[in-house]
């Protein structure tokens, strides 16, 4: 593709988002930025979530995956939907009872304010690596694809993005970005859509063909079941079922949309539903990276092996869609990564904003002209941390998803037990000692980890979050206020 017609693509999706943040910020309220005026249609939500679940670390590293991991990735999917059922039934009435815009006030009101504050924190934490590192692949792809062609050093690449995110999110937030997410999934499900119908008709096969050659392909294997294995089924299940929770369920950024609906039966509703669009997208992709292997061995195209390992997955797809499949597919893939990186972004950045300007700025008892300030300048450093921390990943190779899961295990862990612990029993908490416990629940699970590798060849894999999080359950016991029964 030419970098004129890449720069045409970006103004005029651009623009679009521009027209429907324009018309979605008339008559705005102060809290339209956090809660959307909680007028959102549940179906137009759950449709647009799934914009927000699949990221370009999606778009690119499950498929490419596959070569390391087979169709392995499957068994965290069905956990997946166990783990939404959790979230519809469970976090969802909960949030709706306590009418909360940051879900972590949940935790100032079951135990107080610093296990609310520790909370928050680690959130903060998790959610800026995770959103950085899908803005990193995205951007890799953009450089690669356009901005190197105009010798724009990748740092200014960075910037660019972020602040294109920012003109069309500033102003209404969370409000715009349920209906630029909508479009912006209709995108990337006729970008899948017409990816594999490229490379279907590349390969000479029919339809029935396809699907015979990705069954009967070796990387077709889709459980596991070597107890030693970090892609063990039981593994992965849990891991899918309990990264869910944390991931959707404990994120303010997931379940930030859903409070924007007006009722819990609506609420309800957009979670089933995007449970079952999200992992049949998921799904979709794996037989992707199926064909993209198909591809490579039958054009005889040298891969980079290190170690009985694919070097580079994430760079597969847009290697072969760059080079191989014609401009309907560079330009079908090309929408597809712009689509996932303000779709998974946006919603993110919204989300840090949230979470900090309420459990730390206490934004919700300032005056109006303070609130709009306090709003714009977290919005701002939310912008800067994500800079940085792209920058400092912007040399790391491999799989990203499997990056992002791993540090989603060390730091959603202990949410996800403070949660736990809240919803399960009827203990308070030392607070004081909360924080410590947290962290060390992180620390340990990461040293268990090493020492299990080590002497026993057992790797935690995915399931380190469930390590972590009872771990962080036993030390909150631990530190329990005495006359309250467990």
């Amino acid at each position: 593709m030419s970098a004129s017609l890449i720069l045409c693509i970006i103004l005029a999706y651009f623009a679009l988002l521009m027209l429907i943040a324009r018309l979605t910020s008339r008559h705005n309220k102060d809290n339209s930025f956090f809660d959307g005026d909680r007028s959102s249609p549940w179906f137009l939500v759950a449709f647009g979530m799934i914009g927000s679940g699949i990221s370009a670390v999606s778009l690119v590293s499950i498929p490419g995956n596959v070569g390391n991991n087979n169709l392995y990735y499957f068994q965290f999917i069905l956990g997946t939907i166990v783990g939404y059922l959790f979230i519809a039934f469970v976090l969802t009435p909960i949030y709706y009872k306590l009418k909360l815009v940051s879900i972590y006030t949940y935790l100032n009101i079951r135990f107080g304010n610093i296990t609310y504050k520790t909370g928050s924190l680690f959130f903060l934490v998790s959610q800026s690596f995770g959103a950085a590192l899908r803005l990193l692949l995205s951007i890799k792809i953009l450089q690669y694809a356009f901005f190197d062609s105009l010798h724009i050093p990748y740092f200014l690449t960075i910037v660019i993005v972020l602040v294109l995110i920012w003109l069309y999110t500033n102003k209404s937030g969370i409000k715009t970005i349920v209906w630029t997410d909508a479009l912006q999934s209709l995108f990337l499900i006729t970008v899948m859509i017409v990816s594999i119908v490229t490379i279907k008709n590349s390969l000479g096969l029919s339809v029935p063909g396809m699907i015979n050659a990705i069954a009967h392909h070796p990387y077709a294997k889709l459980f596991d079941w070597d107890f030693h294995s970090g892609s063990n089924f039981f593994k992965q299940f849990i891991s899918g079922l309990l990264i869910t929770v944390a991931l959707v369920g404990l994120d303010q950024s997931m379940m930030q949309k859903t409070l924007t609906i007006a009722n819990i039966k609506g609420a309800k509703k957009n979670v089933l539903a995007f449970s079952f669009f999200i992992a049949g997208a998921q799904t979709l992709f794996l037989g992707l990276g199926i064909l993209l292997y198909i591809f490579v061995e039958r054009h005889g195209i040298k891969l980079q092996i290190e170690n009985g390992q694919v070097v580079n997955t994430d760079g597969l797809y847009p290697f072969l869609t760059l080079h191989y499949w014609g401009k309907i597919g560079a330009i079908a893939f090309f929408i597809g990564v712009v689509a996932s990186t303000f779709a998974s972004i946006d919603a993110c950045i919204a989300a840090l904003t949230t979470a900090f300007s309420y459990d730390f700025m206490d934004i919700e008892n300032q005056p109006h002209e303070d609130k709009r300030k306090i709003k714009n300048r977290v919005l701002l450093g939310v912008n800067i941390v994500m800079f940085f921390i792209v920058m400092a990943f912007w040399s790391s190779q491999g799989a990203i998803i499997n990056t992002i899961f791993k540090i989603a295990g060390y730091t959603y862990g202990p949410i996800l037990g403070l949660y736990l612990t809240g919803l399960f029993s009827g203990i308070q908490l030392k607070e004081k000692w909360v924080p410590l416990a947290c962290v060390g629940a992180a620390l340990a699970t990461w040293l268990l980890n090493m020492l299990f590798i080590k002497v026993y060849n057992f790797d935690f894999g995915f399931m380190n979050i469930l390590v972590n999080a009872l771990l962080t359950v036993l030390f909150l016991v631990m530190i329990k206020r005495k006359n309250y029964a467990t």
